[in-house]
């Protein structure tokens, strides 16, 4: 226990040295950017991964080695990761908050080195095997926690731009690996495949060293307050946001934690309360059970429901199998697949760019549908175009394919690609955001389990008939987001119980005039400090 205890920064976290404390301090946009880019390395790590598979197991001396059994041995491979993701996952939900989000994404970071190693060291199935269930522990923790930890550091009118640029370097990853897959590819190496598997290593041991380190990548202001270290958490929000949005964000957070507390009492009684102030230093005072009680079972189901959605509309029963995809669609030369699968890279790095600058303009909701309504058409072109080469064969029409995967992969990266995880990261409470975060992170990776070990079948089975399926879940989709969702574009982290009716408060009216004050702080500092950022 006393080594686990180590584990948790425990440091105070001043002003610079020779600042006098009570200067007015400017926001420092660019404070707030640099710490989203450098613990994405997390996002980095994830696309990495996502993005290596696709050409290996397709690959004929890759299959020589291994040899699996079945198209279900060759699912197993692919989908064990995203049921240890889920697992990894679902840590994030304690480990956040007992230790601090930062400190959760240098564990992950561990995990990710060793199976990043034992996957690029193996000889046999079964150890390619437990090199992904590793290293899926790893990035499962980085999926749920990347997008916990700047969702806290991040202004809400700019949340969505901030988990944007995130998901852009999960893309950047995404293509950066297409490449070297098809480089080494053509290396006269049985083992290429070594080389793209055990690359990621670098970045990981970055990642593992920044996040232990408080003068790099502080802990999140929130769970600061939730720990009853208000001056640190006081310093950390001004240095993201300035002196006088923290005075006001600072008292914010504590009422909603206060308020949090009170509930408790009335839900569970003194005794309960008593043990939760005590736990304070020792983790979140809110249990698993308390994710499916009342309203917040109905925010439970919205974010689980709308990351498990993420995954079965079709975006990793294309990304997985894309040159299979391809080989269906009539492109027979494997060179050629594998370039058009680099280039689906090149799309998902370019398209990632539009909701960093677009994504914040819009509803939430108003975007999901837009993607659907992209994704479910790209989809029936793949279907039509597959059930085309099976009767004509060799039909240079065939290559019109390549465009329908880049037109779905466009429409998925400006909606769901971000609008699922800034969704899921903000809607929960504080008390248990942790926990929420990491169901719902846990949902999309079972989600993933289920595409990844069903697709190869199904595709071998009915073929095309795959993305009419697809098609259908997209429709499904469409109505549970129009009819279900709860708009929360530009609301602050503490307004999100009012807004899905978890507390009734007795200081509605101070609560919203701080929430409309704080927003009204940090537009204005956005502006001076991007006007600021432009003049240089």
């Amino acid at each position: 226990m006393a080594v686990l205890a180590r584990l948790k920064q425990t440091k105070p976290i001043r002003p610079p040295a020779g600042l006098d404390p009570r200067a007015v301090r400017p926001p420092n946009l660019r404070y707030v950017y640099t710490l989203t880019a450098f613990v994405s390395l997390g996002g980095f790590l994830f696309g990495w991964n996502q993005g290596a598979m696709g050409m290996i197991i397709a690959d004929a001396r890759w299959i020589a080695l291994m040899q699996p059994s079945s198209d279900w041995a060759v699912g197993f491979v692919v989908s064990v990761y995203n049921i240890s993701c889920a697992i990894g996952a679902l840590f994030v939900g304690a480990l956040a908050d007992l230790y601090g989000r930062e400190r959760t994404l240098s564990l992950a970071s561990l995990l990710t080195i060793c199976g990043a190693l034992v996957q690029a060291l193996s000889a046999t199935l079964t150890q390619m095997t437990l090199g992904r269930f590793i290293i899926g522990l790893g990035i499962g923790a980085f999926a749920a926690g990347v997008p916990l930890y700047i969702s806290e550091i991040s202004p809400p009118e700019l949340r969505g731009r901030i988990v944007g640029i995130e998901l852009m370097i999960l893309c950047f990853a995404e293509m950066v690996v297409f490449f070297v897959d098809y480089a080494c590819f053509f290396l006269p190496l049985d083992g290429w495949w070594r080389i793209p598997l055990g690359l990621q290593v670098i970045p990981a041991v970055v990642m593992a060293i920044g996040c232990w380190k408080s003068s790099w990548v502080p802990p999140s202001p929130r769970w600061l307050v939730a720990q009853e270290r208000y001056d640190c958490a006081l310093e950390v929000l001004t240095r993201l946001h300035g002196s006088a949005a923290a005075e006001v964000e600072m008292q914010e957070i504590r009422a909603t934690l206060e308020e949090e507390e009170e509930e408790q009492l009335t839900v569970h009684g003194t005794s309960s309360l008593t043990i939760a102030r005590g736990s304070n230093n020792n983790g979140s005072s809110r249990s698993w059970s308390d994710m499916f009680r009342g309203p917040v079972l109905r925010v439970t189901l919205l974010g689980a429901g709308i990351q498990f959605l993420q995954q079965i509309t079709g975006t990793n029963a294309i990304f997985y199998y894309t040159p299979q995809l391809f080989r269906n669609g009539g492109i027979t030369d494997p060179t050629v697949a594998n370039l058009a699968t680099a280039g689906v890279g090149v799309v998902l790095f370019l398209s990632a760019w539009i909701p960093i600058f677009f994504f914040d303009r819009l509803g939430r909701k108003t975007w999901l549908q837009l993607g659907l309504v992209g994704m479910f058409t790209a989809l029936l072109g793949i279907a039509f175009l597959q059930r085309h080469a099976e009767t004509h064969p060799g039909d240079a029409r065939n290559y019109v394919i390549i465009a329908f995967p880049f037109l779905f992969f466009t429409s998925f990266n400006m909606s769901w690609s971000s609008g699922s995880w800034t969704y899921a990261a903000e809607i929960f409470p504080i008390s248990l955001r942790a926990k929420g975060n990491a169901l719902c992170t846990a949902s999309l990776w079972i989600s993933n389990f289920i595409v990844a070990q069903v697709t190869p079948p199904i595709m071998t089975a009915i073929s095309w008939g795959l993305y009419l399926i697809l098609a259908a879940i997209n429709v499904g989709a469409f109505i549970f987001v129009r009819y279900c969702l709860v708009e929360t574009r530009g609301k602050t982290l503490e307004e999100m119980a009012h807004l899905f009716g978890i507390e009734e408060k007795h200081g509605d009216d101070a609560q919203a005039s701080r929430s409309s004050e704080r927003r009204e702080l940090l537009a204005d500092n956005l502006i001076d400090d991007e006007d600021d950022e432009g003049e240089v």
